[in-house]
């Protein structure tokens, strides 16, 4: 009876693993990521007078959920885009304070502070929801993090790139 109890949580467990994940998709050492990197240049640069934001989103899990991308507030003007599975993002921003929110089954948000030229890499971590995926917004990554995983991931769909 004991072992049939263990056996079931062991299952359990690892079926709360395999839907949840273990947490967001860990970057390779760095000088993994400079060798894959040298000579690549990003798809996009700041404007004159703007900064530059990329959301990244490396994970498959809820690979079919768009994971919408909102600056500033929550109404469909302000919305950027949408990231699936392993695809990215990037749109112009003006400099100063923003608010970068994503929404899936949930909503979650970062605050960032922007100067002209910054570029910026916030990435989406995929969750198991109750109907569908939820999210999690994490800061940024940094430029030699933020040009791996746009180099290993695919466009997404940029709907404006000026806010």
């Amino acid at each position: 009876m004991r072992k049939v109890f263990i056996l079931k949580a062991v299952l359990l467990i690892g079926l709360v693993l395999v839907f949840t994940g273990c947490g967001k998709k860990a970057l390779p050492p760095v000088d993994v990521m400079e060798k894959e990197v040298a000579g690549f240049t990003l798809p996009k640069l700041p404007e004159e007078g703007k900064a530059l934001v990329y959301v990244v989103r490396p994970e498959f899990l809820g690979m079919a959920i768009k994971f919408n991308v909102y600056i500033d507030d929550k109404m469909d003007s302000s919305e950027m885009g949408y990231t699936k599975g392993q695809e990215y993002i990037y749109f112009n921003v003006t400099p100063g304070k923003h608010k970068i929110l994503s929404l899936a089954e949930n909503w979650d948000a970062i605050d960032i502070d922007l100067k002209a030229g910054d570029i910026v890499f916030l990435e989406q971590e995929p969750k198991m929801g109750v109907l569908y995926a939820r999210n999690k917004l994490y800061g940024d990554i940094g430029i030699l993090g933020g040009k791996y995983r746009v180099k290993t991931l695919s466009i997404g769909n940029i709907k404006k790139l000026d806010k």
